[in-house]
């Protein structure tokens, strides 16, 4: 282990971590099995470090690279990206790691902040970015809603095209537009499918389509650019059924399956992995969190861990 990597350990790890840190980090992930999904971490949960460290832990844990937020209370703020995220996407290669996808809360063309990110991030070679949710508008139909965003992606598809950059917009659970699988298609249906897609979250798909997500990914398979990985269960918290996050493989998400079909149709997206179940405000994107860094770097490896092999064994 060189100076630099002494340094790191003993300027970013709790006193009883230290001794331990570097045969527990130091790679966990066989080299046989880099025939598999490329995965990144998702920045969010590591927002109580800097770009540097968070570079230098997505390398230690055995990460392909980073998805770092871009996005109020993220790791780069939008007003400040077209100087800090340069400097984070340079600290984060000189750390070991790299940052090929971006999260932000990108929504139209007409947005100063989101046409500096798109700029900025076209100009550092980062390959893809996740927009915000879209909200049904209050004064119009469903529809009309679904008319309007449909033409703000296209919009956004053909600034994309001229920066040489993908977006994703994300299925997610709710009431937001794009809990649906068909709310997605329909507002990707104009859009240059080369510059912009959908980043399939299998997590939501389950909580919000039950037995029908298999229909969804089929419908999306020629869309999805970006994957996310996680996991949840239902269970009761007072007297209402909540989904409750849970780490990989503990929950309802049948990855098996999920893998087998993503496979079946020739599919090996980039993976953003995202820990949302609870870490000491790790899994809420805190800058300062009440858990030793240590549980959340475990948490980590093992929800990794989980992916390789439920992916190998698919």
């Amino acid at each position: 282990m060189n100076s630099s990597r002494r340094n790191f350990i003993k300027n970013t790890t709790a006193a009883s971590c230290l001794l331990p840190f570097s045969k527990l980090y130091h790679p966990i992930i066989n080299k046989a099995d880099l025939e598999k999904l490329n995965v990144s971490i998702f920045s969010k949960h590591l927002q109580f470090l800097d770009y540097k460290q968070t570079g230098q832990i997505a390398a230690e844990l055995g990460f392909d690279g980073v998805d770092l937020t871009v996005r109020p209370k993220g790791h780069v703020l939008p007003e400040n990206v077209q100087t800090d995220l340069p400097k984070a996407v340079n600290e984060i290669k000189e750390s070991g790691s790299v940052c090929n996808m971006i999260t932000t809360s990108i929504e139209s063309v007409e947005n100063k902040h989101d046409v500096d990110i798109i700029q900025t991030a076209g100009q550092l070679g980062i390959s893809y970015y996740r927009t915000h949710w879209y909200k049904y508008i209050d004064d119009l139909s469903m529809t009309q809603s679904i008319d309007q965003y449909q033409q703000q992606i296209f919009e956004l598809g053909e600034f994309n095209k001229k920066h040489k950059i993908i977006g994703c917009y994300q299925n997610h659970a709710g009431t937001k537009v794009g809990a649906s699988f068909w709310e997605v298609y329909k507002i990707l249906e104009k859009v240059n499918p080369k510059y912009f897609g959908t980043q399939y979250d299998i997590r939501h798909a389950t909580v919000d389509s039950g037995y029908s997500w298999p229909n969804g990914l089929k419908l999306l398979k020629d869309q999805i650019k970006v994957i996310v990985l996680k996991d949840f269960k239902w269970g009761k918290v007072g007297d209402k059924w909540k989904a409750l996050n849970v780490p990989i493989g503990e929950g309802m998400v049948d990855f098996d399956k999920y893998f087998k079909l993503l496979k079946s149709y020739g599919l090996n997206p980039p993976v953003s992995l995202h820990l949302e179940y609870p870490l000491g405000g790790a899994e809420k994107g805190k800058y300062e969190i009440t858990v030793d860094r240590k549980v959340v770097y475990d948490a980590m490896i093992k929800d990794l861990k989980a992916i390789r092999k439920l992916w190998k064994d698919a």
